[in-house]
């Protein structure tokens, strides 16, 4: 089932399976396209377990990772370098680590990082929602659409931190970081395309918010209605609001 909600294409699937499969075929296929005639493209990625169907199909794609830089879309502050909640770990080991990208940039310091992401903007960007509406840490009371900055340290929000107790990533609330580092939503909204994959029950009122209610930065993903080029991936329980 396919959904239009202004410029966001948003495509149900019946299980996270499927979903996944299918957005790292459109993702797959998106990229080949940016790749014609250029030798090095940039693509985001997010970490999340929202994230694991995807990024599994994704790593079985015949794609030249030689000529694809990753780029890590945000990260706690705060958590030992080793601790396995970082998102660079996830990544490490959902996708950076098991195809032979051309280079991996990891947000370790902000400021280098963002200098770096100036100098090669995102071709690309793969990227979830949170169940408060957030796209990377871009949570509702620090999301701007007109941010200057293409890097910023933000305090997260209660129901952003619950959800990593959700997510099984941490055992409690206390135990989860208060800030981190995040690729701001304009810099984010350069890709040319962006895929978004969005599975689960505890998604569905930031999904029927991101494609019914209004634009506005207290649902921040809403904002992908006003991309040229992005597609919501759901499955059934995340799109029951509908």
């Amino acid at each position: 089932m396919i959904y239009k909600a202004d410029q966001l294409e948003v495509r149900v699937y019946p299980d996270r399976t499927e979903m996944g499969r299918q957005a790292a075929a459109w993702a797959a296929d998106g990229l080949r396209e940016l790749l014609h005639g250029r030798e090095v493209i940039h693509v985001v990625f997010a970490a999340a377990p929202s994230q694991d169907e995807f990024l599994e199909a994704l790593c079985r794609e015949d794609l030249p990772w030689e000529r694809i830089e990753a780029w890590h879309m945000d990260e706690y502050v705060g958590l030992a370098a080793d601790a396995p909640q970082r998102f660079s770990a996830y990544l490490d080991s959902h996708i950076f680590g098991r195809v032979p990208f051309r280079a991996v940039h990891y947000l370790t310091d902000p400021e280098a990082y963002a200098r770096a992401l100036q100098d090669c903007p995102p071709d690309a960007v793969c990227m979830g929602i949170g169940e408060n509406g957030h796209i990377a840490f871009n949570d509702p009371h620090v999301a701007r659409f007109d941010d200057p900055e293409t890097v910023k340290i933000v305090d997260l929000d209660e129901v952003c931190r619950t959800q990593q107790v959700h997510d099984g990533c941490f055992p409690t609330l206390d135990s989860v970081p208060r800030q981190a580092a995040t690729v701001t939503i304009p810099a984010l909204l350069q890709a040319r395309l962006i895929s978004c994959v969005v599975p689960g029950p505890r998604k569905a009122e930031a999904v029927r918010r991101t494609v019914r209610g209004p634009v506005e930065t207290a649902c921040p993903a809403s904002i992908l209605r006003r991309h040229p080029r992005a597609v919501l991936f759901c499955d059934k329980d995340s799109a029951s609001l509908l």
